[in-house]
């Protein structure tokens, strides 16, 4: 039985989170607008009501941070912001939830590694971003584990899903406008659809609920499996019935963008798995599915 405030309530995962919110799960998911995570006041407010609605109801408690900026290129522009809302606001609530008693599980990225591995990146690997993005991540992360707050860091990747903007539905847009489109194909990561990501959270809220908690305090959440943002995009064109040679590789370079991507950013699912955690599926049958739920019904067997 959860009482779950998720700021950041609005954006791809929180809208998820909402989404499975259930006479067990008690979901109050608002938006930056309705909760400011760098304003001191209503983090505290909100966190206090959420302890003392969840004593009064008998429910645990819990918070999910889904707020960030994550805005990747206009941060290299916009770092003090960026700062501010994943750092600064990391630490404002993880604060506030150390001294409400009130478990906290913060969501972070794979931009916090460098993306010069050649085997999957474990919790425990070195950090090393190349990004404004990935400084303020993983500046939030230290804030949220050294705030004696009883906190959880979970990274994810290349998370798409409802309610925002999305590789998944780019493609499926720029199928229906374009003969052909070249994508990159020498980053390679692990599509994570919001939903599952949210299911994941939540089974890991009830664990620290129910008094089984993890001992490790940063574990890694995504969808099984790895491809390219080309292969992604082939395999997006698969499930609409289009033509995949549509899609044509190229680099990186061709594209230059203001923040540097990661190269490599997968992330192991070994952590989360050892700590009896359900491992998510792989990402193209969640792929499949996020599809024939948004509408689009794939016209591939599986």
């Amino acid at each position: 039985m959860l009482s779950v405030l998720v700021p950041g309530g609005t954006g791809q995962l929180g809208s998820a989170l909402s989404a499975l919110a259930s006479p067990e799960v008690q979901v109050v998911a608002p938006a930056s607008a309705e909760l400011d995570v760098t304003n001191a006041g209503e983090v505290i407010a909100a966190v206090g009501t959420l302890a003392a609605g969840a004593a009064e109801a008998g429910r645990h408690p819990l918070v999910i941070n889904a707020a960030a900026y994550t805005a990747v290129d206009a941060a290299e522009s916009d770092e003090h912001r960026a700062f501010a809302v994943n750092a600064d606001g990391a630490r404002v609530l993880a604060a506030a939830c150390s001294s409400r008693r009130v478990p906290l599980i913060h969501v972070s990225t794979d931009y916090v590694f460098p993306g010069d591995s050649s085997r999957p990146y474990e919790p425990e690997d070195p950090l090393g971003p190349r990004s404004a993005y990935g400084r303020t991540k993983a500046a939030g992360e230290d804030a949220v584990l050294g705030s004696g707050a009883r906190a959880w860091v979970v990274r994810t990747a290349w998370v798409y899903g409802a309610d925002g903007a999305n590789f998944v539905d780019t493609m499926r847009r720029l199928e229906g406008e374009r003969d052909t489109l070249s994508v990159v194909d020498d980053q390679r990561g692990s599509p994570t659809w919001s939903a599952d990501l949210a299911a994941g959270l939540l089974e890991l809220g009830g664990r620290i609920a129910a008094g089984d908690a993890p001992q490790r305090r940063i574990l890694h959440c995504t969808n099984a499996g790895e491809t390219t943002w080309y292969g992604f995009a082939r395999a997006i064109f698969e499930e609409l019935g289009a033509d995949p040679a549509r899609v044509k590789p190229c680099a990186t370079a061709e594209f230059p963008r203001p923040a540097p991507r990661p190269p490599y950013s997968v992330l192991s699912n070994e952590a989360w798995r050892q700590a009896g955690l359900t491992p998510l599926r792989s990402w193209r049958e969640a792929l499949h599915d996020y599809l024939a739920a948004s509408g689009q019904e794939s016209r591939t067997a599986h």
